[in-house]
């Protein structure tokens, strides 16, 4: 039976995994190539598909780790070093949406959590500096930045799609549909 949803859910995502793909390999007949493989990666694992909770992330991953097995398998590198990471441009747009929706959300949080958390984290500035510049104790701003982080955690949860990896590590991104800070 799960296989069957396969299909539907593939064709929904064909055309931006191929985008996602000729991105990465600029060679057309390649990318469908890759596509192809995609398709039978996701036919064999289809079993997963009822417990996937985002569809579209889990067909991503399958994707990056198809480009990633060509780069891999691929004869065009002489060495690892001097072969380009893959990833990287994927993981800096991905990282680029989500720095896009730091500011909204931190303005959102109450100013006592929101001043020192722009000065110390996207301004760079130390937090003994931020406490003189308060009038405060250095642990007190401590303390405010790390209490700002969690509501600015809870504010991203709230507004967002976060998929990670088993490390950890952000796979997918999305901001969720009627989230009127960030504009949908």
């Amino acid at each position: 039976m799960a296989c069957q949803t396969v299909a539907p859910v593939f064709i929904t995502y064909q055309k931006q995994l191929l985008a996602f793909i000729q991105k990465r390999l600029k060679d057309s007949d390649t990318s469908k190539e890759v596509l192809n493989e995609v398709l039978m990666k996701v036919y064999d694992h289809c079993e997963q598909v009822p417990q996937v909770r985002n569809a579209r992330a889990w067909l991503f991953q399958i994707t990056r780790n198809a480009v990633n097995d060509y780069f891999r398998k691929s004869q065009r590198f002489s060495s690892l070093e001097s072969a380009p990471e893959p990833m990287a441009e994927w993981e800096q747009e991905l990282e680029q949406q989500i720095a896009a929706c730091v500011r909204p959300l931190i303005q959102l949080l109450p100013e006592g959590y929101a001043l020192p958390l722009i000065k110390s984290d996207l301004e760079g500035i130390p937090q003994q500096q931020i406490a003189e510049e308060m009038g405060l104790g250095l642990s007190a701003v401590k303390s405010r930045i790390q209490r700002g982080r969690e509501k600015l955690k809870a504010q991203f949860h709230e507004c967002c799609i976060i998929e990670q990896d088993k490390q950890g590590k952000i796979v997918d991104f999305q901001i969720k549909k009627g989230c009127k800070t960030l504009g949908t």
